[in-house]
């Protein structure tokens, strides 16, 4: 086993360290601390808590993992950070365990791309494949399906979801769910339109993506409210046979902050 380790780097002799690990100069690693093969962890990073990392994770200079959660009911219980494989953390990412108000973990699922000063914050789950620009920041319980892009300065707050394949303009404020394949933007979060080229990289047929084209656009004309329009079984009967489009109406039908209202013409 090969493991590389500055000689300025803290770390328990009680973490778990896979192969071909290294981990640069005033790095901290605890010792409920689990490293997967091949990850590479950069100077000045601090991994802590009960932290699970997969194979081939990379964390950046100043990247803080598995601190404390931001949140007064916390009474330092072993809640935890789980992190898949392929992830990139660029310079001050910040990730925050999870609570006991929910599963007691933060999620991370598998060749995530978090650059510089993303926030994560407690009991988070983020799926695979995902791409959050500058300074995103993610309040607790936030939910982000897989493929999903947020642009940079966009801000969500508690409870949001975020259906897979969504894609977030930047400098957004995001205070309602956003529906899988939706495209959003704006302060306050309003649906843009469908992400037609996420839904042709998905590998969704060219009728399937009209008929999700059709929905989004019949549903943003109605007089009725997304929950109200999907409600009513007359309006949804020619979109029965699509999947995306029942996946998006159990979205609006189960979601508890509600979704986002559509641009204003």
């Amino acid at each position: 086993m090969s493991i590389s380790i500055h000689p300025s780097a803290i770390v328990s002799p009680e973490a778990r360290i896979g192969e071909n690990v290294e981990v640069g100069p005033f790095t901290f690693v605890g010792p409920h601390v689990v490293l997967g093969d091949n990850c590479k962890i950069h100077s000045h990073v601090v991994l802590e808590g009960h932290l699970t990392c997969g194979k081939n994770n990379e964390f950046f200079q100043f990247s803080s993992i598995g601190a404390a959660p931001q949140d007064k009911t916390y009474k330092n219980e072993p809640t935890r950070v789980e992190i898949g494989d392929n992830n990139i953390f660029r310079e001050y990412v910040s990730i925050h365990r999870g609570t006991l108000k929910e599963n007691h973990v933060t999620r991370i699922g598998s060749n995530n791309f978090l650059m510089a000063h993303v926030h994560l914050g407690h009991d988070v789950v983020i799926g695979s494949d995902c791409v959050f620009a500058n300074s995103v920041n993610l309040a607790g319980h936030v939910r982000i399906g897989d493929k999903v892009i947020i642009g940079g300065g966009t801000n969500i707050s508690q409870f949001v979801a975020l259906g897979r394949g969504a894609y977030i303009g930047g400098a957004s404020a995001i205070d309602r769910d956003i529906p899988s394949f939706c495209t959003a933007y704006g302060n306050r979060v309003r649906l843009k339109g469908i992400n037609i080229i996420g839904l042709r990289r998905a590998g969704f047929s060219k009728q399937e993506v009209s008929e999700v084209v059709d929905f989004f656009r019949t549903m943003e004309a109605s007089v009725l409210s997304p929950r109200a329009f999907v409600d009513h079984e007359e309006l949804m009967v020619d979109f029965s046979q699509n999947s995306l489009v029942q996946e998006i109406k159990t979205q609006i039908e189960k979601s508890e902050v509600g979704v986002a209202p559509f641009v204003m013409s």
